[in-house]
C-alpha cells in the first residue's frame, strides 16, 4: 500500500471495507486467543504473535524497499507506543484468564472513548460534533446489551481482576492511537510504526513471560493453528492495514468502527463456541450500525 501522507476528511469506500475486515478478524481474534490459553500462558502466546510478527513486519519492509532503521525523529513516540501496546496486550491476555473473553471484549472497547475525548487535543480538527457523540455512545450502548446477560450472571472468583484488566487495556489502546496520531509517527511508514509496536512489545512481553510463566509443555495442531493466525493474519497484516488507516483518515472515526468487533466477536463464539444467538445481538447490529453513520455522517 502507498505510503504517502495524502489525509483524507472522512472515511471512503476502501476505508470501510478495510475496517470491516480487520473488525471481522479481531473479533476472531478473541477466539483463537482463548482457545491456545488452554496450552500456551497468556504473556508467552503475546509474546510469541508480537515477536514473530515483527520478524515478518521486518522482511515485508525489506522486500519493499522501506527503511527502518533511519534518523527520522520517531524513536521518542515509537518507544512509547510500543510499551503502551505491549501493556495493553499484558492486560488483555492477562485479564482472559481470568474473565470470559465475551465480558473482556466490552471492556475493552472502551477505546474509541479515550481516543474521542483525547483527540482535541492532538488534532483540534478532529474535535466531535453533539451528534457525533450521540452516535457513539449509541453504538457503545448497542455493543454492551449485547454482553448484558453475561455481565449480569454471578461473577466467578477473580473476575473483576479481569474486568478491571480490559479496561486498563481500552486505556492504553486508545492512548497508543494518541501517541501515533500526536508524534513523529504520524509522518513514518506505517511499516515503521507497526514494526515498533511490535518489536518494543514483544522483548517487553517475553521478559515478562521469562520470569512469571514457564514453557508450554506441548502444543496441539489447534493451539499452533490459532499462533499463526494471531501471528500472521491478526499482529501482521491487519494492525499493517490499521496504522496506515490512522495515517490517512480521522482517527476517531476509524475508533468507532472498531465497535464492530465485539459484536463480530459474538458471532464467532456462536458459531466456533456453541453460544446462544440472542435478541440483544440482533439489536446491537441495529444501534452500532445507527451509531456509525451518525458519527461518520458529513
Amino acid at each position: 500500500m502507498s505510503s504517502t501522507a495524502e489525509r483524507h476528511a472522512h472515511l471512503d469506500g476502501l476505508a470501510v471495507t478495510l475496517l470491516v475486515s480487520c473488525s471481522l478478524l479481531w473479533g476472531l481474534n478473541q477466539v483463537a486467543a482463548k482457545v491456545a490459553m488452554v496450552e500456551v500462558p497468556p504473556l508467552t502466546q503475546a509474546a510469541v504473535r508480537s515477536l514473530g510478527a515483527a520478524a515478518l513486519v521486518a522482511l515485508w519492509a525489506r522486500l519493499r524497499g522501506v527503511p527502518l532503521f533511519g534518523r527520522d525523529g520517531s524513536l521518542r513516540g515509537g518507544l512509547l507506543a510500543g510499551a503502551l501496546f505491549g501493556a495493553e496486550f499484558a492486560f488483555i491476555f492477562g485479564g482472559l484468564a481470568l474473565t470470559t473473553a465475551s465480558r473482556m471484549v466490552v471492556f475493552m472497547y472502551l477505546a474509541p472513548f479515550i481516543v474521542a475525548m483525547g483527540m482535541p487535543f492532538v488534532a483540534p480538527g478532529e474535535r466531535l460534533r453533539p451528534v457525533q457523540w450521540v452516535g457513539l455512545v449509541l453504538a457503545f450502548s448497542g455493543v454492551a446489551a449485547a454482553f448484558a446477560e453475561g455481565l449480569s450472571a454471578s461473577s466467578a472468583p477473580g473476575q473483576w481482576i479481569g474486568d478491571a484488566m480490559g479496561v486498563a487495556a481500552a486505556c492504553l489502546w486508545g492512548a497508543a492511537t494518541l501517541v501515533i496520531r500526536g508524534s513523529r509517527l504520524t509522518s513514518v511508514s506505517p511499516e515503521k510504526t507497526l514494526a515498533y509496536q511490535l518489536a518494543v512489545s514483544g522483548v517487553l512481553l517475553g521478559l515478562a513471560a521469562a520470569g512469571l510463566e514457564h514453557a508450554p509443555q506441548q502444543l496441539s495442531n489447534l493451539s499452533i493453528a490459532s499462533l499463526g493466525f494471531q501471528t500472521v493474519i491478526v499482529s501482521f497484516a491487519s494492525y499493517l492495514v490499521w496504522f496506515w488507516l490512522i495515517r490517512h483518515y480521522p482517527a476517531t472515526r476509524l475508533a468507532s468502527f472498531t465497535l464492530l468487533t465485539p459484536v463480530f466477536g459474538l458471532f464467532f463464539g456462536v458459531w466456533l463456541l456453541d453460544e446462544p444467538l440472542t435478541g440483544r445481538l440482533l439489536l446491537a447490529l441495529a444501534t452500532v450500525a445507527a451509531g456509525i453513520f451518525l458519527v461518520n455522517r458529513r
